[in-house]
Parts: C-alpha cells; structure tokens; sequence
C-alpha cells in the first residue's frame, strides 16, 4: 500500500463513519490514526453523546469484528476474558472464548466496574495475548480497545488504575455538540423509532483484513528524523521535571507518541514527520498519562493548560 492509498482508504472510511455520526471529525481523525498505529483509545464523555455509536460505526466501516462489554460493578475478570469449563461427555476441559477475543472490542464505561476487573485488559492491551490457566491464547492481530467512560464526577465510577490509563495511546474527550450539529442531530433522529445502527444509516464496509494489515506497515515508509525523536524525548522528559505535576509520562508515551506522529504524517499523505504533527498529538497522548501536584490541583491547574505550556516551552526542531 502506498502514501496515496491510504490517504484515500481513510477518506473512505470517514465518509462512511460521517453518514451515522454528526460532528466529531476530529475524533474519528484520530481513531484513524490509532487504527493505522495500532493503539487503542479512551473515550470520555457525559452519556448521550455518541461515544458507543462511533465505536459501532468505525468498526463497520473497516469491516472488523465487532465485540462489546458493558462493564458492571459485578462483572468478573472471567466475564471478558472466558473460562475453562468441564465437559462431562468428554470428561475434558474446553476452552469458552470471552468477548475479548474479537478485532474492536467496546469497553463501555469501563470505569464503572472495580480495578480488579479493569486488571483483566492489562495483557491483552500490551501484549494482544490472554493467558488462561497457565495458557496463552492469541487475539488477532488487529486487536483494537476502544473504552468508554462518564466523567469522573458521576457517581458510581472507578478510577483506572495508572497501569491500565499508559496502555491507550489516546484520551479523547467527547463535548457537547454545537447548536447546528445537535439540530442536525435532532433532524436525523428525532422521527426514528428505537436505538440507530449504523447499517440502518447506510454505513458500509470499506477496507478488507488485507488492507488494513498493510495500513500499518506504511508507516515504514514514514521518516522519523533524529531531530524528531529528540524533540519528542525532550517533551516527554519535561514533564517528569514539572513542578506542577507529581506523575510525568513514561518512554511508553514517548515511543506512542513518535509512532502516532508518524501515522498522522502518513494519513497526511508524507513520508517524513513535522514537529506540527508531534504537537497536534502532544495533548491527547498525555493528558491521562499525568497527574497534578497537591499544589496544582488547589490552585486549579488544567493538564490540558500544562501540556500545551510545555509543547510552547520546548523546542522544536526547525
């Protein structure tokens, strides 16, 4: 696959996405490129804003497999992962599979369910892998998370442990729509009777496995200069010196945000990264990767603010 091919092929993918979900274009740029540098994404938002409904409508516009899991208080590990359960016909243990195992697996509101059970995801974020019983049983290959969670001022919700927040490359918040989306919303909706699908919207398959198994590998054919590299190091260093944050970002954000760059810069249609792409991504990659000092948070301090700070603070490469 080429530069040009696949800045068509997420063309597509947008128009298809775009006919069930009003707005959100940035959004669903993003989801692309955390499809295209196989990462998964965090989705936060108060309810009735969509969040599910894209997850729906991005993995049938690539055609993947869809899983979905709703997560409870009382939902167990087992209940995603699966079980090896006695078959007294055959007196052997048979493997049943859990949702997880799936190609876009919706993770919704995840954090309404205890640290326990959010545990469950740790291997299977990292390593595409789940081990049962002391056996390690492969998810494809196009394994994608795509979580959802309410805010964390609502009540009834856990927070993520900070293991599990570094494994999702992004943390997109999901606003309110405008005035003319949430009408435009309002007009497409408001005469249907019952939950939409996005096939009911006309939403269709647009890529194949083939595809999108060399979607990802067009990123070897996206330079990642030295100068690149530094100046992503510098930043995500910068934020383990910051006075106002007692949690900076870890070489896994540092390695996440160089492969998203050099995504975003493929999409783009080059082959080579700018310091623009690295600062477009600077603030979903680490805005869930940091964490304020007691200080910061008494004055009101904003990750977003700091973040933004520290992409203005640190220099980029000319």
């Amino acid at each position: 696959m080429t530069l040009g091919e696949l800045r068509d092929l997420a063309q597509s993918i947008r128009g298809e996405v775009g006919k069930a979900i009003v707005g959100q274009d940035g959004m669903i740029d993003l989801l692309l490129v955390a499809m295209v540098s196989e990462g998964h994404v965090l989705l936060e938002g108060p309810p009735g804003t969509a969040k599910t409904f894209l997850a729906q409508s991005f993995a049938t516009a690539l055609g993947l497999d869809f899983g979905r899991i709703q997560f409870t208080p009382d939902l167990l590990p087992g209940d995603i992962l699966g079980s090896n359960l006695f078959n007294f016909q055959t007196s052997q243990f048979t493997l049943t599979h859990g949702p997880i195992f799936c190609e876009l697996l919706l993770a919704d509101e995840i954090n309404r369910t205890p640290p326990k059970t959010q545990a469950a995801l740790l291997e299977a974020m990292q390593e595409r892998r789940v081990t049962l019983d002391g056996e390690s049983h492969p998810l494809p290959d196009r394994f994608m998370v795509v979580a959802t969670q309410n805010p964390i001022e609502n009540q009834g919700v856990y927070p993520l442990p900070e293991a599990q927040l570094d494994r999702f490359l992004f943390k997109l918040l999901v606003p309110y729509p405008e005035e003319s989306e949430e009408a435009a919303i309002v007009t497409r909706y408001g005469s249907r009777s019952g939950p939409p699908r996005p096939a009911d919207l006309g939403v269709t398959k647009v890529a194949d496995p083939a595809q999108l198994a060399n979607a990802s590998r067009v990123l070897d054919q996206v330079t990642l200069a030295d100068d690149i590299v530094h100046y992503v190091v510098r930043l995500v260093r910068a934020t383990r010196d910051h006075a106002e944050l007692s949690v900076g970002a870890s070489p896994r954000a540092a390695v996440m945000l160089a492969n998203a760059a050099q995504a975003r810069a493929a999409l783009d249609g080059r082959n080579y990264v700018i310091p623009d792409d690295v600062k477009a991504l600077a603030i979903p990659v680490l805005r869930h990767r940091l964490t304020l000092s007691p200080a910061a948070e008494i004055e009101g301090r904003d990750i977003e603010a700091l973040v933004s700070e520290l992409v203005e603070s640190t220099e980029a490469p000319r």
